[in-house]
């Protein structure tokens, strides 16, 4: 639905669009059950094919004693967001690492690696978010990254392209925030002129630009100058920046 402006110097506390949760694709494989923003694997929509730069937003839950068996990317920014359970990486390029909730990991595939995650835990299911961004620079060496981002009530910068104020760094002019926020707390970011934002619900509900949202919920702002973001309930917010 529209129902935001379309001058940034009037748009302070607009909303260009909003997707719902109920809305996004399904992928049911027993092991694995997926909730997808975007086109991906099975389910493919052809006018869900991503937003600018940002190509794929899944919610994946992994079964105990379950995962992903070694397979190949190539030329992609792959970032992986941790909710809930304990998640076992290894790749090709010699990392062998285990992600909780709140780490981040960013793989740049470049010229290709393989990789396999796996969960050991016999009782308790992961949740993830990938997320796959298209990188601006083809065929780099890959490079992995993972670091744990747990500060409350703030918008924190996980991921760039300069890796400032320690975040990790990707190859695109992007950015992602995470917001962790307790009920009743808000935060407000002022826009850069000529940039995108894709909001995405990852747990929780709020109230973004006087608009409500819950888990799984998005939200674009093209032309807007401030977003506002207050928590209804406990929640956690991706925030990214685009060209």
């Amino acid at each position: 639905c529209k129902i935001g402006s379309n001058n940034h110097t009037d748009a302070i506390f607009g909303i260009a669009s909003k997707f719902n949760a109920t809305d996004r694709g399904p992928t049911d494989l027993g092991w694995l059950k997926s909730k997808h923003s975007f086109s991906f694997g099975r389910y493919h929509d052809p006018n869900k094919m991503g937003y600018h730069t940002l190509r794929v937003i899944n919610d994946d839950y992994i079964a105990p004693a379950k995962g992903f068996g070694t397979h190949p990317h190539d030329n992609m920014e792959i970032i992986t967001y941790i909710l809930e359970g304990t998640l076992a990486h290894k790749d090709s390029i010699g990392n062998i690492k285990t992600l909780s909730p709140g780490e981040v990991q960013v793989m740049s595939a470049g010229t290709g690696l393989t990789h396999s995650e796996y969960n050991h835990s016999e009782a308790q299911t992961v949740h993830l978010i990938q997320i796959w961004i298209e990188p601006n620079i083809q065929n780099v060496t890959p490079q992995y990254d993972q670091k744990i981002f747990n500060q409350k009530n703030k918008l924190q910068l996980v991921a760039s392209p300069d890796a400032h104020n320690g975040s990790l760094p990707i190859h695109q002019n992007a950015s992602l925030y995470i917001a962790d926020l307790d009920q009743n707390k808000t935060i407000n970011y002022t826009t850069k002129l000529n940039k995108k934002y894709y909001l995405h619900t990852a747990t929780g509900s709020a109230n973004i630009n006087n608009e409500e949202v819950s888990a799984g919920d998005a939200l674009t702002l093209e032309q807007e100058q401030q977003i506002k973001i207050t928590a209804t309930t406990n929640t956690k917010i991706l925030l990214f920046e685009l060209e």
